[in-house]
């Protein structure tokens, strides 16, 4: 029972077996020539346990190995290597009580440690939750999702803004997840609450965020999102890193949106997904919040709209992107799965793209060479059919047809030909 200090030698545990009564059957059957699978058939136990009991095996009990631990003085310098050097790697712990001479297991080490491992896990995921005040804060994240439209799975990507206080909730779908679909979401969000909240909170998204200042330990926006939270007044706050759970109100908003209001369903269009968000998010607005357990509507109406500071007269543009493309031997180029069409002259060349807000226009060089209104119906084309003017042969002319000539210019007329039906019928 006992075992050396300072290792992780296993214990032996006594386990009762087989009657002594039985082993002795097993004896005297075996001396009469029989195999043990006719023994184990005849008395009941299992093939193993005869050989085993054959073999030599005391009767009654028998010695299995306990699962190995560290005694008192291992498992003491284990936790103090855990909460130490290790750093919390019950791997490293191993490594480094063989190093010290006590040889064990990584699984060994583990159960020593498992406590204080329940410990830490425990403390790293309790939160403290953490209420604002009315036109404080809107957190904002982006989630996406493959939804089936007009047959085919497209991968939509959504921003999902909740204002902190009223947890009210906006949802806005793209095609993509860069920074001007970041800027279009939050604004919308901004137009449909009708104000703009004192700060907003992001994640470490790399179309916002640029790095983060080792000193000070703060994030760095990408310039063109800085001038746009300036433009719209609102302080943008960074989580720190892999401490998603800062913003857990719209972290659960994200989930809402997946398991409510798109799973299980299908959409004809784009368009018709993006109605149907509308209409779900008026539905959010009345139900009754699991936290608060009052409607956002009824909170924001009551306290937090007049909270909101207002939206800017003038805001920038939110969409001004500018893309390179080579034109396809169709003549047409492909913005975000969406291919929009160019004069025919361009095919495989380089053409510059400026993607605004309603309108894609495509310069060759200086020259405005074609412009269309913007669509994100996923796998569409937009097509102006005068840029394939010359392609297409006009059909060769057929001579003209020779007017009917009338029947008393072959030699007869209808009453010839009635007489004749008649003459037949008799």
């Amino acid at each position: 029972m006992d075992r050396p200090v300072g290792s992780s030698a296993p214990l032996r545990v006594e386990v009762p077996m087989v009657a002594a009564e039985v082993v002795r059957q097993m004896g005297r059957l075996v001396e009469l020539g029989w195999g043990a699978k006719r023994i184990a058939r005849e008395l009941g136990v299992a093939r193993n346990t005869v050989r085993r009991y054959l073999r030599g095996a005391p009767a009654e009990v028998q010695e299995h190995l306990a699962a190995r631990c560290l005694d008192a003085a291992a498992r003491a310098e284990a936790l103090r290597l855990f909460d130490g050097e290790a750093e919390g790697n019950a791997v490293v712990v191993a490594r480094l009580l063989r190093d010290h001479g006590v040889a064990s297991s990584v699984r060994t080490v583990q159960r020593a440690v498992e406590h204080r491992r329940r410990s830490q896990r425990a403390s790293q995921v309790a939160t403290v939750r953490f209420e604002t005040a009315p036109g404080e804060q809107m957190q904002v994240d982006v989630g996406q999702r493959l939804v089936r439209i007009a047959g085919a799975l497209v991968r939509v990507f959504f921003v999902c803004a909740v204002l902190g206080f009223s947890r009210r909730l906006f949802v806005r779908a793209f095609l993509s997840a860069r920074q001007d679909d970041w800027r279009e979401g939050i604004a919308g969000a901004f137009r449909r609450f009708g104000g703009v909240p004192r700060t907003l909170l992001i994640d470490n998204d790399g179309a916002l965020v640029i790095g983060r200042d080792e000193a000070t330990q703060t994030a760095r926006l990408h310039p063109a999102f800085a001038a746009f939270c300036r433009d719209f007044g609102v302080e943008a706050r960074v989580c720190r890193p892999y401490r998603a759970r800062t913003k857990g109100k719209t972290e659960s908003g994200v989930k809402y949106v997946k398991r409510n209001a798109i799973a299980g369903r299908a959409f004809a269009s784009f368009a018709e997904f993006e109605g149907h968000l509308d209409g779900w998010m008026r539905e959010a607005d009345e139900r009754v919040h699991g936290t608060t357990h009052q409607r956002p509507i009824d909170r924001f109406r009551r306290e937090e709209m007049a909270a909101l500071r207002a939206l800017p007269a003038n805001p920038l543009p939110l969409r001004e992107r500018r893309l390179r493309r080579k034109v396809a031997s169709d003549a047409l180029v492909d913005i975000d799965t969406v291919r929009y069409s160019v004069p025919h002259r361009l095919v495989r060349t380089e053409v510059e793209v400026l993607v605004g807000e309603s309108q894609v226009r495509i310069y060759s060089g200086a020259e405005l060479v074609a412009s269309h209104a913007r669509t994100i119906e996923p796998h569409t084309s937009v097509i102006d059919f005068a840029h394939y003017r010359g392609l297409w042969r006009a059909s060769p002319q057929l001579p003209a047809a020779e007017p009917p000539r009338a029947l008393e210019a072959l030699g007869r007329s209808l009453a010839d030909y009635e007489a004749a039906v008649l003459e037949g019928a008799r």
